[in-house]
């Protein structure tokens, strides 16, 4: 039973007991969302041996992933070419930016795709799951379900899920293809890098431990954001005002998990 109604409490008596109260509500609804996450990875296998659970699975690759095509590829465009123009005319200074190739490469393998593209998805499809999940459940349509013994998480959230799953870490590669293309374009026609030295560069820097962390942020990223966006989605109240609420709350709670399971999983992987 997916829990909806919002808790009242007494005012608190100053600001460091709201401060606290607030630490402890954000621990409960981590937990719970955390929880609603699992039951929807714990789900995948089911819904891939159902034909709706494929049909729908299929839906949500198509919202996930398609739709999202244009906004990633131009977004991925730019920052190789930011990268590249912004540290080619740094290494100019020293008359090393034959090396353009290597450091675009490793700053998309490593950060730039993975936080990139998930934060293109936060937006643009973590929103959308918050917006229509609060729609449904002020509408009485998760309650609805709720009584005809369907599952909220497994009917709803699973696909999304799943979706993003598989998404995730192929929009991050082709995030970092497209930036090392746009890197090399700038490398050439402004910095004079020709072509050839700088993928050979870039490809020789490339190490497939950086190819497997920036797919494992890709990965755990679209978890985030799915379990933040639905969770969000179910737990909404106060109608269209609620529905609002919810999604900027998905999309920022999503951008701030982003930055900070980023960095820890890259000191994880990376000593200093």
């Amino acid at each position: 039973m997916i829990t909806r109604e919002p808790v009242y409490t007494d005012e608190p008596d100053s600001m460091l007991v709201s401060m606290w109260r607030q630490i402890i509500l954000g621990l409960g609804d981590i937990g719970r969302a955390g929880s609603l996450s699992v039951q929807a990875l714990a789900g995948i296998p089911l819904l891939l041996m159902s034909r709706r659970g494929l049909r729908e699975l299929t839906r949500q690759l198509f919202v996930t992933g398609i739709k999202s095509l244009a906004v990633v590829t131009v977004v991925g465009m730019f920052t190789g070419m930011i990268l590249g123009l912004q540290v080619g005319l740094e290494l100019r200074r020293f008359n090393q930016e034959i090396y353009i190739g290597s450091a675009v490469m490793i700053s998309l393998l490593r950060e730039m795709g993975p936080f990139m593209s998930g934060l293109i998805l936060a937006a643009c499809v973590g929103s959308s799951m918050a917006a229509q999940i609060g729609t449904m459940t002020v509408n009485d349509e998760i309650a609805a379900l709720e009584i005809m013994s369907i599952s909220p998480v497994r009917f709803l959230m699973t696909p999304r899920m799943a979706a993003m799953v598989m998404m995730t870490p192929l929009l991050s590669f082709y995030t970092c293809v497209l930036g090392v293309i746009g890197g090399g374009i700038v490398g050439q026609t402004q910095l004079n890098v020709p072509w050839d030295q700088y993928i050979t560069m870039a490809i020789d820097i490339a190490r497939l431990r950086d190819l497997y962390v920036g797919l494992l942020k890709a990965l755990v990223f679209g978890i985030v954001i799915t379990g933040v966006s639905c969770y969000e989605g179910f737990t909404t109240t106060m109608g269209a005002v609620g529905v609002g609420k919810a999604t900027r709350r998905s999309v920022i709670i999503s951008f701030l998990l982003i930055l900070i399971l980023g960095y820890i999983i890259t000191r994880l992987f990376y000593d200093l």
